[in-house]
């Protein structure tokens, strides 16, 4: 990718979508979450419980909407919540039949009090209880800019579990993540939010743009993230369709086709029961 490459704006077209699908979001943050479920034609929406609050809130939701399924896990800039007790609540909710992922897990170093013994510890523990409940792991790795210790601490933890099924959530594009994610097969997707659309996301967009289709999913991460042209307000769940139509315009798609694949795929990946 050459400096100074810009992403085309993606062309208008008269879409003739479907109900999508939102694979990550934190509806219980949103403050209308019921007003935000089923916006804008969504057809489903998975909600991350990544605290034991947070799982609590997902489960409650996924039982309340029958378009929302949860997650349950720990985030890895939350591992002050790591305890014997947390960790009993997180497996007792993994058990429930709304719920579809582990996590989201994984490793941040943004932060200058990163503790990565803690988030290691939290992170296995995630991966052996998505191998025990046979539930896909969600995984967030974030690094300060200009560095990239946690992407790489993330390879170097999943080669102990080459079977477990991962989505790289907001998928970074780094290259070499990129690269040991497919190498890994089947097992691993790849999520892509709002920050696809960013200027100087070329990375972003590069994986973006040339990822198989069969391992991309379509996230908004609301109500963080939110794509151009609702970038500095709020994220919400149906601003999922923005993300899509820039996407499809970087692979030369019609939207419709890019929808039909990755709503597939987000079926796939968290074993929705739907058509």
């Amino acid at each position: 990718m050459g400096i100074g490459w810009e992403a085309p704006h993606p062309a208008r077209h008269a879409l003739t979508l479907g109900g999508m699908i939102d694979s990550h979001t934190h509806l219980d943050y949103i403050d209308d979450p019921a007003g935000a479920r089923g916006e804008l034609g969504l057809n489903a929406m998975i909600c991350i419980g990544a605290s034991p609050q947070h799982a609590r809130n997902a489960v409650a939701l996924a039982e309340q909407f029958e378009d929302v399924y949860a997650t349950v896990g720990l985030h890895p800039t939350d591992t002050d919540e790591d305890s014997p007790d947390a960790r009993t609540q997180i497996e007792a909710l993994a058990g429930h039949p709304r719920v579809v992922g582990i996590g989201e897990s994984g490793l941040d170093d943004y932060w200058d009090d990163t503790k990565r013994a803690a988030q290691v510890s939290a992170f296995e523990w995630q991966l052996d209880l998505a191998r025990r409940s046979g539930k896909v792991l969600v995984i967030h790795t974030r690094d300060k800019a200009g560095q990239d210790s946690a992407h790489r601490g993330v390879m170097d933890v999943l080669r102990d579990w080459p079977d477990v099924p991962v989505i790289l959530h907001c998928f970074s594009g780094h290259p070499d993540l990129l690269r040991f994610g497919l190498e890994r097969g089947e097992h691993t997707y790849f999520g892509f939010a709002g920050n696809t659309t960013y200027k100087n996301a070329q990375e972003i967009q590069a994986a973006a743009r040339d990822l198989p289709l069969g391992r991309m999913l379509l996230e908004t991460d609301a109500p963080f993230l939110a794509p151009v042209p609702k970038r500095g307000k709020p994220n919400r769940p149906g601003y999922v369709r923005h993300t899509l139509e820039f996407i499809a315009a970087l692979r030369g798609l019609d939207p419709a086709e890019l929808e039909t694949a990755t709503d597939a795929n987000t079926r796939r990946a968290y074993g929705l029961p739907l058509e």
